[in-house]
């Protein structure tokens, strides 16, 4: 049975620890599933994303970039937030991906400024892995600033070298801080 229990945006926010953008008790408060408030970005995000999928509210948005992020969703869509896990020696990594095609996954990402090459070392790409005996090829990342679209792919050749690195690294970081850890799902000892 594996030791931990991970999903990709925990991982992405001990990335953001590691590049000093968080404080370390943000980042145990992250593990620990401390609730806060959603920011107006992060509401507006998931607002995005039901416009998107399934056209709820979608007054709210440009249309133009609704049909232009809509032109870029897998079709047939197969499943939205669809559940992927993998196993890596004694880590489970799980999560939902946003928009599941017949050989593409599509995770959709709204951002105020953005970054070609973002995404490529954003641990949901975790998810081409766990989703090739699906059938999926492609890991995307449909992305949108609210003035135009955005596309990264990453397909099974991808390296995975640095999102492993901070796996393990993130390893010892829940083992060194285990007894400020309460969320039971996290690791199981």
């Amino acid at each position: 049975m594996p030791k931990f229990r991970i999903y990709p945006t925990l991982l992405n926010t001990f990335s953001y620890f590691l590049r000093g953008k968080i404080t370390e008790q943000d980042l145990i408060d992250r593990i620990n599933r401390v609730p806060t408030v959603a920011t107006e970005a992060q509401q507006r995000g998931v607002s995005f994303e039901e416009a998107l999928i399934k056209g709820t509210n979608q007054d709210a948005f440009d249309p133009d970039i609704l049909r232009k992020a809509r032109a870029k969703l897998p079709r047939p869509m197969v499943a939205t937030q669809a559940y992927c896990q993998y196993e890596i020696g004694d880590v489970t990594l799980y999560g939902f991906v946003d928009v599941l095609g017949q050989r593409a996954a599509v995770d959709i990402k709204t951002t105020a400024n953005y970054q070609e090459g973002r995404f490529q070392f954003d641990h949901q790409n975790f998810y081409l892995p766990a989703l090739q005996k699906r059938g999926i090829r492609e890991m995307r990342y449909l992305i949108t600033d609210f003035t135009d679209v955005y596309e990264e792919v990453y397909g099974l050749e991808t390296d995975f070298q640095l999102q492993l690195d901070e796996l393990y690294h993130f390893k010892t970081f829940l083992t060194e801080h285990q007894e400020q850890i309460t969320d039971s799902k996290i690791m199981q000892i």
